[in-house]
C-alpha cells in the first residue's frame, strides 16, 4: 500500500508539472541540447555517431529505448505517430525522468522500510514523499539530464545489495555506471558495506547454530518484525530471539551501531580484515560480479585515456579539495533541522566540556584543513565564471567572492556541517561506515572541477536515509523548505527568462 500511495503522490507534482514546463519551454534547453538530439539519433537507429560535447555513456538513452518502446505499441494503435522515431520528442523523452522519479520514490521507501522495519507504512511513505521533493533531484525530473536515471540505478543497486542479491547488485551498478562513470565509486562503497554486513550475518548465523538452533540469512528477514507481536514465555526463547533479533538488526541497519557500542576505528578496521580473512572465499564467490563490473571500467578507462567520453579538456581531473567542503555545507542545509539547531550546536559542544584538549585539537585540524582546501583549492572553472543561467555563479559572485575574507570566513561553517554530519551518521552507524561514505564522497567530488549542486545528490541521499531524524516536525519543516525551495526555482525557471546580447535564444535559470 506504502509503494502505492508514494507512486500516486508522485504522480500528483509529475504530470501536471511536466506538461507545464513542456509548454513553457518546448525546446531542448543548456544541455538538453546534447541530450535529446543523441537520444532521438538512437531512436532512429544510428548509434554509431556521438555528440563530442556529451561526457556520460549513453545509459539513458537507451533506458529511453526502453520506455518508448514500451509505448509505441499502444500510442500507434490509436495512430498518435506514424513512426518511432517521430514518438521521440523532447517531451515524450524528458517523461523518462518523469515514470524513473516515481520508480525511485519506490525505491526509497524500500529502502527506508529495509534500514528501519519498525518505522511502519505510514511514516515510511510520508518520509519518502518529503526525501522525492529534494529540490536538487525533483527540478531535473521534468528535464531529460541524467541525474534521475543515475540516482535510481545507485539505490537500485544499494537496495539489491541490502537484500543480499549481489549478482543482480553489480548488474544495476553497471547500469549506473553505464549512465554516470562516477557511479563506479558509489557501486565500490556499496560493495564493501554489503561485503561488511555479510560478514556480519554470517558470524552471527555461525553463533545461533553453535547454540543449537540452526537460523537461515533468508530466514531472519521475517524475525525483526515477529518479536514485536510474540511474547515468550520462556526465558531462554527471550534471550533468543532477542540475540537472533540483533543478527538481523546487524545486517538491516547496514553496520548500525548499537548504543553500547565503543569501540574504536582502529578496532573495527582489525576486526573487520580478521574476519575477512577467514571468509575471504566466501566473500570473493558472492561478490565477484562486483569485481567483474570494477575491471571492465578500469578497462574502459584505458581504452577511452579518461574518465569523461567527450569534452575532455573542460572537464580534467582537478585536485577541488573545497568541493567537499561546499557538499556538506548544501547538505547539511538541506536537513536544517537535524544539523542546525541550538540542540546540535549544544551536542558537538559537549565534548569540550569532557576533554577541552583533544576536541580544540580536533577543531584546530579540520579548520586548518577547511583553510588549506579553500585556499589552494578552490577551483573557479571557466563554465562557474561565464554563464549566469547557474545559481553556482551568483553564489559563488555575490556570496564567495563578495569579499576576499568571505570564503576563508565560510570555514567554520563548513567544518561545523562536517562535524554534525559525522555526530547525526555516528548515532546508527559504524564508524567504518562514516569512514567509507566520506572516502566515497572525496573520490567523487574532489577530482571534480565544476561547482554543480547537483553533483551532491547521491551522497546526500545516503547522508539522509542513514540519519535518524524521527520527529514529525522535522520532517515537516524539511518539507515545507523543499517545497518553498521548489515553487522559488520552477517560477524562475519557466516565468524569469532573459536574454544574451551575444547569442540568439531565450535564457533560464537553473541549479
Amino acid at each position: 500500500m506504502g509503494r502505492i500511495a508514494v507512486v500516486a503522490i508522485a504522480a500528483l507534482w509529475v504530470i501536471p508539472i511536466s506538461i507545464l514546463v513542456n509548454r513553457v519551454v518546448p525546446e531542448p534547453y543548456m544541455d538538453e541540447i546534447f541530450h535529446i538530439p543523441q537520444a532521438q539519433q538512437y531512436c532512429r537507429g544510428d548509434f554509431k555517431g556521438w555528440d563530442p560535447m556529451i561526457t556520460t555513456p549513453p545509459g539513458l538513452y537507451y533506458l529511453s529505448l526502453a520506455y518508448l518502446a514500451s509505448l509505441f505499441p499502444g500510442i500507434q494503435c490509436i495512430k498518435a505517430v506514424s513512426s518511432f522515431s517521430d514518438l521521440c520528442s523532447a517531451a515524450v523523452l524528458r517523461s523518462t525522468n518523469g515514470v524513473l522519479a516515481a520508480i525511485c520514490g519506490v525505491i526509497i521507501y524500500d529502502i527506508l522500510m529495509h534500514l528501519r522495519p519498525a518505522l511502519g507504512e505510514r511514516r515510511a511513505t510520508v518520509y519518502t514523499v518529503v526525501l522525492t521533493m529534494f529540490p536538487l533531484h525533483w527540478f531535473f525530473t521534468f528535464l531529460y539530464y541524467t541525474d534521475v536515471a543515475s540516482l535510481t540505478a545507485v539505490l537500485a543497486m544499494y537496495l539489491a545489495c541490502l537484500k543480499r542479491r549481489y549478482w543482480f547488485s553489480a548488474l544495476l551498478g553497471g547500469l549506473g555506471i553505464f549512465i554516470r562513470q562516477t557511479n563506479v565509486v558509489w557501486m565500490l562503497f556499496v560493495a564493501c558495506i554489503g561485503a561488511i554486513n555479510y560478514i556480519s550475518v554470517l558470524d552471527r548465523k555461525d553463533d545461533v547454530q553453535s547454540d543449537g538452533h540452526v537460523t537461515s540469512i533468508g530466514e531472519t528477514d521475517g524475525l525483526f518484525e515477529a518479536k514485536r507481536v510474540l511474547v515468550a514465555s520462556n526465558l531462554r526463547k527471550r534471550k533468543m530471539a532477542n540475540y537472533v533479533n540483533k543478527a538481523d538488526h546487524s545486517a538491516i541497519e547496514t553496520v548500525a551501531c548499537s548504543s553500547t557500542h565503543s569501540s574504536g576505528l582502529l578496532d573495527e578496521f582489525q576486526d573487520i580484515l580478521l574476519r575477512s580473512w577467514c571468509l575471504k572465499w566466501e566473500i570473493l564467490v558472492s561478490f565477484l560480479p562486483f569485481i567483474m563490473v570494477l575491471a571492465a571500467f578500469v578497462t574502459f578507462v584505458f581504452w577511452n585515456g579518461s574518465v569523461v567520453l567527450g569534452a575532455k579538456e573542460a572537464h580534467a581531473v582537478s585536485p577541488h579539495f573545497a568541493q567537499i567542503m561546499y557538499f556538506a555545507l548544501v547538505s547539511a542545509a538541506a536537513m536544517a533541522p537535524a544539523h542546525f539547531s541550538l540542540g546540535q550546536a549544544a551536542v558537538l559542544c559537549r565534548p569540550f566540556g569532557k576533554n577541552r584538549l583533544l576536541s580544540s585539537i580536533q577543531w584546530f585540524m579540520a579548520l586548518t584543513a577547511g583553510l588549506i582546501s579553500v585556499h589552494f583549492f578552490s577551483i573557479a572553472h571557466p563554465y562557474l565564471l561565464a554563464d549566469n543561467r547557474h545559481y553556482t555563479f551568483y553564489i559563488w559572485r555575490k556570496v564567495i567572492n563578495a569579499h576576499c575574507s568571505v570564503k576563508y570566513l565560510l570555514v567554520p561553517l563548513y567544518v561545523y556541517s562536517w562535524f554534525s554530519i559525522f555526530n547525526v551518521l555516528g548515532k546508527t552507524q559504524k564508524k567504518i561506515w562514516v569512514l567509507l561514505f566520506s572516502l566515497a564522497c572525496a573520490a567523487v567530488l574532489i577530482p571534480t572541477p565544476l561547482v554543480e549542486f547537483r553533483y551532491y545528490t547521491i551522497p546526500f541521499y545516503f547522508m539522509i536515509l542513514h540519519s535518524r531524524i524521527d520527529d514529525y516536525r522535522s520532517w515537516f519543516l524539511i518539507g515545507t523548505l523543499y517545497i518553498a525551495v521548489n515553487i522559488l526555482t520552477m517560477m524562475m525557471f519557466l516565468f524569469r527568462p532573459f536574454h544574451w546580447s551575444h547569442e540568439p535564444g531565450t535564457q533560464r535559470f537553473i541549479w
